[in-house]
């Protein structure tokens, strides 16, 4: 199940099924597509991930799943990828809230968020070679930047599992809580950046995704900086945001 709560321009999106770790199969990722959507047209200007229960999410629900026959290309690449990319291009800042188990598409939702908070104890990595199968949703890209090759591969052979603390001082995700304070820590920092000027946060996000995805050179990146720093001088918040530094007060960003 893939709940959905807007409160105050923040969307918060919950895997509901903690039976199953939140587990998720073709109908939930489904539906977890349909609520960002619906959040997008909701006009929010932050969204939070998060998993009930136990763990954030375990990966793929394989009960049922009949190796034999199983369509692995239409499971991930007719589902999880598309999902992932379009989560990754949501037009407002996205946080998530992670513990328990972070594994395949659980660690793939994690890869297609903007900022990533996770428990101390939270267990991520590559349990696959138990399975006979293979690290899969961004894993290995994920792993290979900031690891190396060398930690990547142990990682996938040992299938040892990072532990968040771990996780965090490897540069895979952006800061480390204990268990009971990373979601009010991810709500928070989306509060935060509903309040702010959140189109010169996606022209960042798109910088960003241009860096990683495009591999810009430093010059490459200070052109683009510059184009997107002119866009946003024709907007409300710009004005807003100068008025405001002369004025010596609080801004008062819209959004637009």
């Amino acid at each position: 199940m893939i709940d959905l709560t807007i409160d105050d321009a923040v969307a918060t999106v919950v895997l509901n099924n903690p039976e199953k770790l939140n587990a998720l199969g073709e109908q939930a990722l489904k539906d977890l597509g349909a609520a960002y959507d619906e959040a997008e047209a909701s006009g929010v200007r932050a969204l939070v991930l998060r998993g009930e229960g136990r763990a954030f999410c375990a990966g793929r629900d394989i009960s049922g799943v009949d190796p034999r026959d199983d369509d692995v290309m239409g499971y991930l690449g007719g589902l999880v990828t598309p999902l992932l990319r379009r989560m990754s291009v949501f037009p407002a800042p996205t946080f998530a809230a992670a513990h328990g188990a972070c594994l395949g598409v659980g660690l793939g939702l994690l890869i297609a968020t903007d900022v990533v908070y996770v428990a101390d104890t939270a267990k991520i990595g590559s349990p696959f070679a138990a399975l006979g199968a293979t690290l899969d949703s961004g894993g290995h890209a994920l792993f290979f930047e900031r690891l190396g090759a060398h930690k990547t591969l142990d990682l996938i052979y040992t299938g040892r599992l990072m532990s968040g603390t771990e996780a965090v001082a490897s540069g895979l995700f952006s800061q480390v809580f204990p268990a009971d304070e990373v979601l009010a820590a991810a709500e928070s920092a989306a509060k935060t950046a509903a309040d702010g000027a959140t189109g010169a946060f996606l022209a960042s996000k798109e910088l960003v995704r241009r860096l990683r995805d495009e591999r810009l050179g430093l010059w490459e990146s200070v052109d683009h900086e510059n184009a997107a720093q002119a866009a946003l001088c024709d907007t409300d918040d710009y004005r807003e945001g100068f008025a405001a530094f002369q004025d010596k007060r609080k801004p008062e960003f819209r959004g637009r």
